[in-house]
């Protein structure tokens, strides 16, 4: 699994996305998942990233928290959140998108397996 963080420089918000975004995948089993973060200077270093504003979290290079769309404005991004409009998600609102997302349930039967064949 490709997992990033994608966020500008001047965001407030990334490191403690990528701390929440950890908390969650130990939470749901899932903490042997590497997190990428990448720092996105330019409108261009956005094309195909899937970005929504920053910070934007990406599994195989989809929003987590798909919106209406990308876009290429170096800019913050507001989420809807369990407990209000905030600029990043909360651990339960990514535990929650995490088990809801069959990928997730196929890395973890893969490494099951995995550790029945060895």
């Amino acid at each position: 699994m490709d997992l990033e963080v994608l966020h500008i420089a001047d965001c407030p918000n990334w490191e403690l996305a990528g701390a929440r975004l950890r908390e969650a995948l130990i939470s749901t089993g899932h903490g042997d998942v590497p997190i990428k973060f990448r720092l996105l200077r330019t409108a261009e270093d956005t094309a195909g990233t899937g970005f929504a504003g920053s910070p934007t979290i990406t599994v195989d290079g989809t929003d987590l928290f798909p919106s209406e769309g990308s876009t290429s404005n170096l800019a913050c991004r507001i989420y809807s959140t369990s407990s209000g409009l905030a600029g990043l998600p909360t651990v339960d609102d990514l535990i929650e998108k995490i088990q809801a997302d069959e990928r997730w349930s196929q890395h973890y039967r893969s490494l099951c397996t995995g550790a029945f064949t060895k």
